[in-house]
């Protein structure tokens, strides 16, 4: 017996919104994260992002939307390990069509935007949680897309850090007009931060 991840699930987030959608395990939260993102497709239903149906794109279409118009922020950064912050991010870039020659220059850009020009050569295991999620912001933003989806983005750090997690999560909202999704199982410290909240329980809207 099939058990539907998401059921008759009908929202609308608007350009530029910082939403946050919470709820507890399992209740379907990083599968409609993972819907908006390309990485899964939808079974029945429709699903639109700026216009277009991702319900029925094709693979190369779903991983253009991957590359150019969403960034995706982990609860465990998945960066690569063998490559320093700045790889980690010029690889992005790569996959963007960056020119070889503009890549260094970007991510070093990316790296200073979050705070760590000083971190640039350090490879993620050289790196505290913090400084690994906030490479992992730079990554994210390394196409310019309109769309941030943050997964869990404080899951495995201490309350300070993130707390200066989401203050960059909330200056790219608000100065950079980026529109933040953010799945969460801090309810209270989503409400402070997000214009709107989105509760899922068993697969649905509550």
């Amino acid at each position: 017996m099939l058990v539907p991840a998401l059921n008759d699930v009908n929202i609308t987030i608007q350009h530029g919104e910082y939403v946050s959608v919470v709820g507890k395990s399992g209740s379907g939260k990083s599968t409609l994260l993972n819907l908006i993102g390309g990485l899964d497709t939808p079974s029945s239903g429709d699903l639109f992002v700026r216009q277009k149906a991702l319900h029925s794109l094709t693979r190369k279409e779903l991983a253009n939307h991957r590359r150019f118009m969403v960034g995706m922020i982990f609860q465990s950064f998945n960066l690569i390990p063998s490559r320093t912050a700045q790889e980690n991010i010029t690889l992005a870039l790569m996959f963007g069509g960056i020119p070889r020659k503009e890549r260094k220059k970007r991510a070093a850009e990316l790296l200073d935007m979050v705070g760590l020009t000083e971190r640039i050569d350090h490879k993620p295991t050289e790196l505290s949680g913090g400084e690994a999620q906030r490479v992992a912001i730079a990554r994210a933003l390394a196409n310019d897309p309109e769309i941030i989806l943050a997964d869990e983005p404080t899951g495995n750090l201490d309350s300070s850090t993130s707390s200066e997690i989401l203050d960059i999560l909330i200056k790219l909202n608000k100065q950079e007009g980026k529109t933040i999704i953010m799945v969460s199982h801090d309810e209270e410290a989503a409400g402070r931060v997000s214009d709107r909240l989105i509760r899922l329980k068993d697969g649905m809207v509550v």
